[in-house]
C-alpha cells in the first residue's frame, strides 16, 4: 500500500469514528435535555408477499413510509414525536374499512411491526390467534372514533388491520436516509392540509406511488417506477431499488437498511417481493403459459430482468446494515477509482467481518443447529416430551389449545387448561421468563422456535445478532426448566441437591454455547 493511500485510509476511518461518536455524543446530550436528535430519517418499507388473491400472481408484496421523527397525532394526523417516541410508519391501501373512506393511516413503528407499543412485549411467535388479539386491541384502543361500522370492526378485508403486527406475517426491510427537522415540519403541514380521500387504484395511486410521492417530495427524483420491469406501473421492489441506487451516490443522506423477519408460528412464510419481470422469470405459473402463447416476450421479459431488474434485498441489507457500512461502500468505491487495491482490499475485509458478526455465517448457523438437535434429545431422553417430533409441533399445540390474553401493557399469554389446572405461559420476550410463566412450556416453545429460525432461508430470518440474544433467552429458560424439573423429582432436603445439579447442567449447556457462539467466522 503507497503511503499517500495509507494515509488516505486512515484518514477516512479516523473520520467514520469520529462521526460515530459524534452522533452518539450529540444524541445523548440532546436525550438529556429532553430534545430530540437533529438528524432523523426517512425510508421505504419493503414487505414481502402474502400468498393470498392477487399477489399469488404477482408476487409484489407492499410498500409504505417510514419516519422516525413522525409519530401519530390520530391515525389520520401526524405530529413531531415527543422524546422516547420511535416513529411511525405511513401507507394506503385498497380500503381500510374505516367510516370514512381515508386514503392513509398512520400508526407508531412498534405496532406497525409487532402490534405493541413497546418492542420488550412483542410476541416471539405468530399465530392468526395473536395476530387477531393485537389487531382487536389496536382497534379498542386507537380507532374506536373511526371504526364504529359493523365491517370495520369484524371483516378481515378492513385493512386497517395490515397495520398492525406486520412481522407476524411477513418479513419487511426499511431503506432510510437522513431528513433534517425543518424538512419534517414542512411535511407534516403539508400532509396534514391535504384532503386524506382515498383514490386508490391499482396503476396509477398504488401503495408504490404512495411511497414515491413521499419520498420524491423529501429528494426529487429519488425513487422512480421501473416501468420495463413491471410493464408501465410501479411496484414496492421499484421503489426500494431506486431508493439504494440514489442513496449510494449521495453518502451524505446517511443511507442504511434494518431487516425484520417474520416471527417464527404457524402463520405461512411470506415469500421474496418481486416486480413484473422477475415474477414471469422465476414463476413456474407463469412460465409455462408465457412459452406456448408468448415465447418472444417471455424472451425480452427475461432479458430485461436480467439487465436492469436484478435486486435481492437481502443481500443489500447484508451489505447496508448501519450508516458506517454505506459509508465504508462509498470509501470502497473512490478506492477502486484511484486503482487503491490494498485499501479497496482492507475495505472489503471490514464489510465481510461486519456482516459476518450481524449476520453470522454458515458455519456459525450449523454450530446452532447441532447444538438445537442435542437439547432436543436431551428433551426427549429426560421424557419432558414423547419424541421429538411433537417438540416440533409446539407451537402448534399450543395455538391450538391455549386462549390469547393480552394485558393492558401489550404483553402477551397463552392460557392452557392442563389436568388439573390452568397453565399459562408467556409468548412475548419480556414474560416468556417471568414467574407466571410454566417453565416447562416456555422451554418447548423456545425450542420449537429457535429450531424454526436456524432452518429457515435468509430472507425469512433474523440476524445472527437478534439470535445470539434469543440462544440466551433459550439458556435462561433451560436453566429455569432443569430446577423446576429437580424439584418435582427430589422434593425435601435431596431436592436441593436436585437443583444444585440441575444449575450445573444448565450452565455446561450455557458454556458449550459460548464455544460454539466463539467459534463463530472461523
Amino acid at each position: 500500500m503507497g503511503k499517500s493511500a495509507t494515509a488516505r485510509f486512515e484518514g477516512r476511518k479516523r473520520t467514520r469514528t469520529a462521526r460515530t461518536l459524534v452522533r452518539i455524543a450529540l444524541a445523548f446530550v440532546l436525550a438529556c435535555l429532553g430534545g430530540t436528535v437533529a438528524e432523523a430519517r426517512v425510508g421505504v418499507v419493503l414487505n414481502e408477499s402474502l400468498d393470498t388473491s392477487l399477489a399469488r400472481i404477482t408476487g409484489a408484496g407492499h410498500t409504505a413510509v417510514y419516519f422516525s421523527r413522525i409519530c401519530p397525532a390520530s391515525p389520520v394526523k401526524l405530529r413531531l414525536c415527543r422524546p422516547g417516541e420511535e416513529g411511525s410508519v405511513i401507507s394506503n391501501y385498497t380500503t381500510l374499512g374505516e367510516d370514512s373512506p381515508y386514503e392513509w393511516n398512520v400508526v407508531p413503528l412498534s405496532i406497525y411491526l409487532y402490534g405493541v407499543e413497546n418492542p420488550e412485549n412483542r410476541p416471539l411467535v405468530g399465530s392468526e390467534k395473536i395476530k387477531n388479539a393485537l389487531e382487536e386491541r389496536y382497534r379498542e384502543k386507537y380507532l374506536e372514533e373511526y371504526c364504529e361500522n359493523e365491517s370495520c370492526r369484524t371483516s378481515k378485508d378492513a385493512e386497517w388491520r395490515e397495520m398492525v403486527a406486520a412481522t407476524l406475517e411477513r418479513s419487511l426491510y426499511i431503506f432510510s436516509v437522513d431528513t433534517t427537522l425543518e424538512q419534517d415540519k414542512k411535511f407534516i403541514e403539508m400532509f396534514n392540509a391535504e384532503p386524506n380521500v382515498n383514490h386508490f387504484n391499482g396503476v396509477t395511486r398504488n401503495c408504490a406511488t404512495f411511497t414515491a410521492r413521499i419520498l420524491n417530495w423529501y429528494y426529487p427524483h429519488s425513487v422512480t417506477p421501473e416501468y420495463l420491469n413491471d410493464f408501465g406501473m410501479s411496484s414496492p421492489k421499484a421503489m426500494a431499488r431506486s431508493l439504494t441506487h440514489y442513496a449510494l451516490k449521495h453518502p451524505e443522506l446517511q443511507f442504511d437498511i434494518t431487516h425484520f423477519a417474520q416471527a417464527p408460528g404457524t402463520i405461512k412464510r411470506s415469500s421474496e417481493c418481486r416486480d413484473g419481470t422477475e415474477q414471469l422469470y422465476h414463476s413456474k405459473k407463469l412460465l409455462v403459459p408465457m412459452l406456448i402463447f408468448a415465447d418472444h416476450e417471455l424472451a425480452a421479459a427475461a432479458a430485461t430482468y436480467w439487465l436492469t431488474g436484478r435486486f435481492n434485498p437481502v443481500h443489500e441489507a447484508e451489505w447496508y446494515p448501519n450508516v458506517e457500512a454505506s459509508q465504508r461502500a462509498a470509501e470502497l468505491q473512490v478506492a477502486e477509482r484511484d486503482n487503491e487495491d490494498a485499501v479497496a482490499k482492507e475495505l472489503r475485509e471490514e464489510a465481510r467481518d461486519e456482516r459476518e458478526l450481524i449476520y453470522g455465517t454458515p458455519g456459525e448457523w450449523r454450530r446452532y443447529r447441532d447444538e438445537l438437535a442435542s437439547a432436543e434429545d436431551e428433551t426427549v431422553a429426560e421424557e419432558w416430551v414423547g419424541r421429538t417430533a411433537d417438540l416440533n409441533h409446539t407451537i402448534q399445540r399450543l395455538n391450538r389449545e391455549g386462549r390469547v390474553k393480552v394485558e393492558p401493557d401489550g404483553s402477551l399469554w397463552l392460557e392452557i387448561a392442563g389436568d388439573n389446572e390452568r397453565m399459562r405461559v408467556g409468548i412475548s420476550a419480556s414474560n416468556i421468563l417471568g414467574r407466571e410463566s410454566d417453565a416447562r412450556l416456555a422451554y418447548e416453545l423456545l425450542l420449537d422456535r429457535d429450531e424454526r429460525v436456524v432452518k429457515s432461508p435468509p430472507h425469512s430470518r433474523e440476524s445472527m445478532r437478534e439470535f445470539r440474544a434469543d440462544w440466551r433467552v433459550l439458556e435462561g429458560a433451560r436453566k429455569r426448566n432443569l430446577i423446576s424439573f429437580a424439584r418435582e423429582e427430589t422434593p425435601g432436603s435431596a431436592g436441593q441437591a436436585g437443583v444444585a445439579t440441575g444449575a450445573r447442567r444448565a450452565e455446561q449447556f450455557s458454556r458449550t454455547a459460548a464455544i460454539s457462539e466463539s467459534g463463530a467466522g472461523n
